[in-house]
């Protein structure tokens, strides 16, 4: 009786060790990037790629525009924010239209509105006719990222989210840099039309692309939608973003139309916010922002993205008010931030599946701390490598921060709860670029305003800024070094913030993931 026992139960331990070397392999095979999910990847890279730069690639072409129609400055701006509040309304509806038609659909529709949207834009006959195409530009544009993003999380699982996260990650960060150089080359050398024709054949390679890669998925008609969700969250981020608009026109934070659509939106998202909390289905389940990681993965990129965006609206005016560069001569200097951030990202990408995101995301932080500190002792004669250090440090740190992060939120996540997650990182991400470049524009016009006041005189040459019996030993430059600084306040919080996603990968491992309910 006992030999049987031993037998049985020396089966049973063989069996038992069969079962774990199979499980050790399959681990093993799944956390490798296989080539369905690196095509995937390419996928969602052209279609974010298209959208964030169409975000900054018309900033050059303003002026241009504006005497091409022969229109105010004021109604020519609107082709950006249009742009912006399109863009940022959308996105909290991403999530819902991903669940109740299908991922793919929607990853197919919003390429299609967007390249759409580009066409006549490109064709566009008069100013108001631009503006209006550009709006239907931002709605596809909205939904491309986030949509992409949680294409990529369904396939990937938490254990390779790290490196997929880091290429999808490229055309976030290479976006905002390249757009400068790409518009101001198209509009000095070849026409404005074409700043938006180009997406045509991109566009068009996408949609091929999505369509022959992408697997179907079941949508889940099911899934109503949060109306007053709606109503509350997308004219809520809408107000509060052209509010922070006319706050950084205006060059102050006493502009009554200004202040009171940021209050007035800031009203609508709380109210959304506390209605999100007593509904199982809302429009986004702010209920999953109330864990560690995602709170805190929330947290850093809101406050890094109010950072970074406000650095790079403040150097190409540097470049071009201070030192006399032209866009496109300023678009080449600001593109050694990409190069850091090309070097960085692969490996941060890899590193963060392999020892978590907290210490990535922290020694990014650390670059992007020592750039600041550079760039906030510039003046009108500092060396330019010295700037090309700093930008290139930034790169190292933006490389490294905003897409570990993610990642590690995402991880922590079940499929069920991704798309609608996605949808809020990315509004949050949307807010804090937009209050960071609202809060350091008017820092910067502030300073300007008392170098070069208008009632005054300014010398550049000596340095000196008389106004009346008051004198000012500012130069331009310096003023743009002190408006800096505020942006390294931003960035300490942010590392406070990142403290707690140093056990991120534990998390990303083990931890089970709280369901809607509990």
């Amino acid at each position: 009786m006992r030999i049987d026992e031993t037998r049985n139960r020396g089966g049973f331990v063989s069996i038992a060790r069969l079962l774990s070397r199979l499980t050790h392999s399959n681990s093993a095979r799944s956390d490798k990037l296989d080539p369905h999910l690196l095509r995937v990847a390419g996928v969602v890279v052209l279609g974010a790629f298209m959208s964030i730069l169409d975000t900054t690639v018309v900033n050059v072409a303003i002026r241009g525009l504006t005497k091409a129609f022969q229109a105010p400055l004021e109604m020519t701006q609107w082709i950006s924010t249009g742009y912006m509040l399109a863009l940022t309304t959308i996105i909290p509806l991403a999530g819902w239209a991903a669940d109740r038609f299908g991922t793919k659909r929607l990853y197919l529709a919003s390429i299609l509105l967007f390249v759409t949207g580009s066409v006549l834009s490109g064709a566009a006959w008069s100013m108001p006719t631009l503006i209006l195409f550009r709006v239907l530009q931002g709605l596809g544009g909205g939904m491309i990222l986030p949509t992409g993003m949680t294409l990529l999380s369904h396939l990937a699982g938490p254990q390779r989210m790290g490196r997929l996260m880091g290429i999808v990650g490229m055309p976030i960060v290479l976006g905002p840099i390249l757009g400068p150089t790409l518009g101001g080359w198209l509009v000095d050398d070849v026409s404005w039309r074409w700043i938006f024709f180009i997406n045509l054949p991109v566009g068009v390679i996408a949609l091929y692309a999505a369509h022959r890669v992408l697997e179907r998925d079941d949508p889940k008609p099911h899934h109503t939608l949060d109306w007053l969700g709606v109503l509350l969250l997308s004219p809520g981020l809408a107000i509060f973003v052209y509010g922070l608009a006319e706050t950084t026109a205006a060059g102050s934070f006493r502009s009554l139309i200004g202040d009171g659509c940021v209050l007035g939106g800031l009203a609508l998202i709380v109210g959304f916010v506390l209605h999100a909390l007593r509904r199982d289905d809302a429009l986004i389940d702010v209920r999953l922002f109330g864990r560690r990681v995602v709170a805190s993965a929330a947290c850093t990129t809101f406050l890094l993205s109010a950072a970074v965006f406000g650095i790079s609206i403040l150097l190409p005016l540097y470049f071009q008010m201070v030192r006399g560069y032209s866009a496109f001569d300023t678009g080449v200097l600001v593109a050694v931030e990409a190069l850091g951030a090309v070097t960085s990202m692969p490996l941060a990408s890899y590193l963060t599946d392999r020892i978590g995101a907290g210490k990535i995301v922290l020694a990014g932080i650390a670059c992007i701390t020592l750039s600041v500190l550079i760039l906030s002792m510039i003046g009108d004669a500092t060396p330019i490598w010295t700037i090309e250090v700093a930008l290139f440090l930034e790169g190292l740190g933006k490389g490294s921060t905003m897409m570990p992060a993610t990642s590690a939120a995402l991880g922590t996540l079940r499929k069920h709860e991704i798309a609608r997650a996605t949808s809020g990182l990315n509004a949050i991400q949307r807010a804090g670029g937009a209050i960071g470049t609202a809060l350091l524009a008017v820092v910067l016009t502030r300073g300007i305003s008392r170098v070069a006041p208008v009632d005054g005189t300014r010398n550049l040459h000596t340095g000196v800024i008389s106004r009346g019996d008051d004198y000012f030993p500012l130069t331009l430059g310096q003023v743009f070094g002190h408006t800096f600084l505020w942006s390294l306040g931003i960035i300490v919080l942010a590392a406070c913030s990142a403290m707690l996603l140093l056990n991120s990968k534990a998390a990303i491992g083990n931890e089970e993931p709280i369901s809607p309910g509990d």
